[in-house]
């Protein structure tokens, strides 16, 4: 294998890559986000690999979630806080009935670029170069706004910066103590149509919060109680964004890609000698690898071997998306290869992308039993095969959306044009993604 550098990438084919028209100005701005300070920090990163190799053997759950794209308009306190706020309450509701740590990584502070399956797309009759994300150009149809410029990869570390700031203020500050997530819990259980379905579970973890005042616990002062860990990550797609963040930690010599705690690798770009393979085998994140129906078990072996050579646990995730109709046609097999080769894996679940239609009015949409159904099979194909099923990754936001159909308040095709405010992928909204929560605490308990 080749001698890695942070710039070794540039020597193979990288897909996904926006056509910057001013070469030079994309350089020059790849060279000014070097100088500038990292996002996270290795110490950090370390520490979710750590809580990671805990999800791979069974003893913690993965939850992640957030943005299909993040948009620099939605970079606001409201925005953020709430959805930290659910995937606090979701945190809650996992680790009380699974009775093990919940790992909570969002996609945030980075999700700012996107894969298109075409360069180009025709809008109103015009061929505009395609939307690849707020980093890259704007959702605006005018040729214009769809020219890529680089200068937003600039504007997104800002961005991201920020978001980075407010998330430690947040789950640091009072925002994620125990008292006040769960009683978000129970205003949802009062006021969900499917609420009185989880009751039960709201009333059990009440008791528990009260049997810790009994014994004389004073919750107030207990960090655990009134903090919370929290990671970030995204999609690596913007291989120059990720190079100019990636630094030597002083203290072990190893590089970090530090944009985010945690990267993935989509079903698009992970080609045995793509660059960005080239790229995520030497930097020491955890990283996430999209896995589709398409994928050719043996090449994947290969992938695994490359990116993982120590066999590490932590160090790799295999986030499946395969759809609740296809989802037991791939995952068996592909279950139990991996566990013949005996790799360390974490088993994560995106049921978002496989289960994904255009609804009769014209909006891209997926369904809420659907994302369940994949999710129950997900669980039960992997305690087949006597493989962990380790987490979930969705895409959510916390606002009060209408962009999947389905949930407690039965959203239909014809109730998407109320809320429906995304650019890319539809989003489950903060009240669907607790009814999910709710429903996945049961299988974690078995």
């Amino acid at each position: 294998m080749t001698t890695w550098s942070k710039t070794s990438w540039q020597n193979f084919t990288a897909l996904q890559q926006p056509k910057w028209p001013d070469q030079k100005e994309y350089e020059q701005t790849v060279e000014e986000i070097s100088k500038l300070p990292p996002l996270v920090f290795a110490g950090e990163i370390r520490a979710l690999k750590r809580q990671l190799a805990m999800v791979a053997e069974g003893k913690a759950f993965l939850l992640q979630g957030g943005d299909c794209a993040e948009v620099f308009n939605m970079c606001t306190a409201p925005a953020i806080r709430e959805f930290l706020k659910v995937i606090l309450q979701m945190t809650v509701i996992l680790g009380y009935a699974g009775g093990k740590p919940v790992v909570k990584v969002g996609r945030i502070a980075g999700q700012y670029a996107k894969p298109r399956s075409s360069d180009t797309e025709m809008v109103n009759g015009v061929e505009l170069s395609s939307y690849r994300g707020d980093m890259v150009n704007g959702i605006e149809p005018t040729p214009e706004a769809r020219r890529p410029d680089p200068k937003r990869m600039l504007k997104g570390y800002y961005l991201a910066c920020s978001t980075m700031n407010i998330v430690r203020a947040f789950t640091r500050g009072g925002f994620a103590a125990l008292d006040r997530v769960h009683a978000w819990n129970n205003e949802f259980v009062k006021n969900s149509p499917q609420g009185q379905l989880y009751e039960k579970l709201a009333r059990n973890i009440d008791n528990a919060i009260n049997f810790m005042k009994v014994v004389g616990l004073d919750t107030d002062n207990i960090p655990q109680l009134q903090q919370a860990s929290f990671f970030t990550s995204h999609e690596a797609l913007l291989l120059g964004y990720e190079q100019a963040l990636t630094r030597q930690d002083s203290t072990t010599g190893g590089w970090y890609d530090c944009s985010a705690h945690m990267l993935w690798i989509g079903d698009r770009t992970r080609q045995l000698d793509s660059a960005h393979l080239e790229f995520f085998r030497g930097v020491l994140n955890p990283i996430g690898m999209k896995v589709g129906p398409k994928h050719d078990i043996e090449e994947l072996k290969q992938i695994i071997n490359k990116l993982n050579p120590d066999n590490e646990a932590g160090r790799l995730t295999l986030i499946t998306r395969f759809g609740a109709e296809k989802i037991g046609d791939h995952l068996p097999n592909l279950a139990r290869e991996m566990k013949k080769e005996g790799f360390n894996l974490v088993w994560s679940c995106d049921p978002m992308h496989g289960n994904t239609y255009t609804a009769e009015t014209g909006y891209k949409t997926r369904n809420f039993d659907n994302i369940l159904q994949e999710i129950r099979s997900f669980f039960e194909i992997h305690w087949a095969a006597g493989t962990v099923p380790g987490g979930v990754h969705f895409e959510m936001t916390g606002e009060n959306v209408t962009e999947c159909t389905g949930g407690g308040r039965n959203i239909l095709d014809e109730h998407l044009v109320k809320n429906y405010l995304t650019n890319c992928d539809p989003r489950l909204n903060a009240e669907q993604s607790l009814e999910l929560a709710f429903q996945i605490s049961e299988m974690i308990r078995g």
